[in-house]
Formats: structure tokens, sequence, C-alpha cells
């Protein structure tokens, strides 16, 4: 289904969460939120696009008073929280590949593995300290042998590795099926190797989003900072990297703007579309 848009110039704008909407403190600012405010004022379209799952973003949904399509898991999963009709897209990893990934672990050296199937977290080691990022939205924990507990498809896997087994890891899961699309620090000084089924990424879900609301490329503006953001950024047409991004991110965006600390992402939309 298609939506028609009244506005000739309208956009559609993709945020990212962390190091981008979000400051470090994990707030929005009263300055962004009155930009975003008076963006969505203007007939365009605020959306979020975010690794998070909807349990842990949906407090800054709610925030901003969004009535959008969110993007969560790297765009494994997209939905409409207000509308179920909209239709619920959910494209996790096969079992059958993550098992695969997972004995590839055992072979070498890692130090804990983190399955998420939407609201339902696997962790095979326990660990209060890690446990504390995933525990927003109360989801379900099981920890324990994940050879053995994990029997759905995962929306997510984490691999939490070091920096010298990340590299091999990386090179032997990229000759199974899946598709290891990220490697980056995040959560308390946390390193993480995500594996997402192939194919799968934040750009693939605003391609969704944009397509219901019959938003072409060049009228998209994302936001991001992370590796994650890659695809993201490259797809639409203003892809913005923050100020307080990784290189690769800054090397690909279209432009880049002030840092996440800075109101980034509002300063860049007022010159953009305010002004």
């Amino acid at each position: 289904m298609r939506v028609d848009t009244h506005m000739k110039n309208q956009h559609l704008i993709a945020l990212d969460l962390d190091g981008t909407l979000l400051r470090d403190d994990k707030t929005i600012s009263e300055k962004t939120k009155n930009v975003l405010k008076q963006v969505r004022k203007e007939g365009h379209i605020v959306m979020i696009s975010t690794g998070r799952p909807f349990r842990s973003s949906s407090k800054y949904y709610e925030e901003l008073e969004l009535d959008t399509p969110i993007v969560n898991f790297n765009g494994a999963f997209v939905h409409h929280p207000l509308d179920k009709d909209w239709g619920t897209f959910h494209e996790p990893l096969p079992i059958g590949t993550a098992r695969e990934v997972i004995d590839i672990c055992f072979a070498h050296s890692f130090t804990n593995i983190v399955a998420e199937v939407l609201d339902h977290v696997f962790i095979h080691y326990h660990d209060e300290k890690l446990l504390e990022i995933f525990m927003m939205g109360n989801p379900t924990i099981t920890s324990g042998d994940l050879r053995n507990f994990l029997k759905a498809d995962p929306t997510s896997l984490l691999i939490q590795v070091n920096p010298e087994s990340s590299k091999k890891i990386m090179e032997i899961t990229q000759d199974t099926d899946a598709n290891v699309i990220e490697h980056r620090n995040w959560a308390m000084d946390y390193r993480f190797l995500e594996v997402v089924k192939q194919g799968i990424n934040k750009a693939t879900g605003i391609d969704r989003v944009a397509k219901y609301y019959n938003i072409p490329q060049e009228r998209i503006i994302a936001f991001g900072d992370e590796n994650n953001d890659l695809e993201m950024l490259q797809y639409a047409k203003y892809g913005i990297a923050m100020g307080n991004g990784i290189k690769d991110v800054k090397e690909i965006a279209y432009d880049v703007t002030k840092t996440n600390e800075e109101d980034g992402v509002a300063y860049y939309l007022e010159k953009l579309l305010l002004s």
C-alpha cells in the first residue's frame, strides 16, 4: 500500500538514536525536540531507525509523539506501533545459520554470546553488568548454553569478543550463510560482533517506509554516527554524519553536521528545511 502525499517537497527524516538523536546521557534536548516538532508541522515525516529493539526505543517514540513506522534491530524488525494493519516485517537470522556461527565461536575465543528473539533475550554466560544493557523494557531472559536453549530464528545475534579473536571470527562467519555487517564498540566498552541475515540493514527498513509514504530517495534525510548507519546514509539522498561519528561514516556521508551534544540533528534540519 502507498500513501499519497500532497506536499510537493515532503521529506522523510530517519533518525538513529544512540550518538545521533540522543545526547551522551541518553536524553533528547529541548532544542532538538522543538525543531522536530516544527519540521513535522511543516509536513515532513519523522521516523526512528535504530539497532535497538522496540522495547528500548519506545520511550523516545512516545516522547517525540511520533505516528510513523519504526525500524528496529538494524532493519530486522519494522512495524507501526500505532497501526496494527500496517504490517509487521521480521527478518531474523535462520536458526541453522545462527547455530553454525555459534559453533564457530566455540572453536575460537569469545567472551559471551547474546541472542534476541524479539523480546526474549538469551545470554550464554550469565553476566549482571551485561544484562543491564538488555533489561530495558523488561524482556524475558534465559541464561545458559545457547546450543541447548536457542530454538527460534534470532532477530539479533551478538558475539562479545576480544580484539584478537574478532577478526578471525569475522573471516570465518563470512564463509557461512550469514553476513557480518557490524563490528563496533558500544555499551560500557563492550566489544560486539553482530551477525544478521544477509541483506538486512537500516536502509532496507527505511525503504519499506518510504514506499509506504511514496517518498523518493531524493527526499530522504538520514542521520547516523556508526557502522550500522552506513547503508542508511548511502541510501538517503541526504545521508548526514554526526560530528561525533566514526571516520567511515563521515567519508561516505553527503554532509557532516555538529555532534550529538551540539544538537547536530536540529542544526542541520533548521538549515536544510526551515531556513
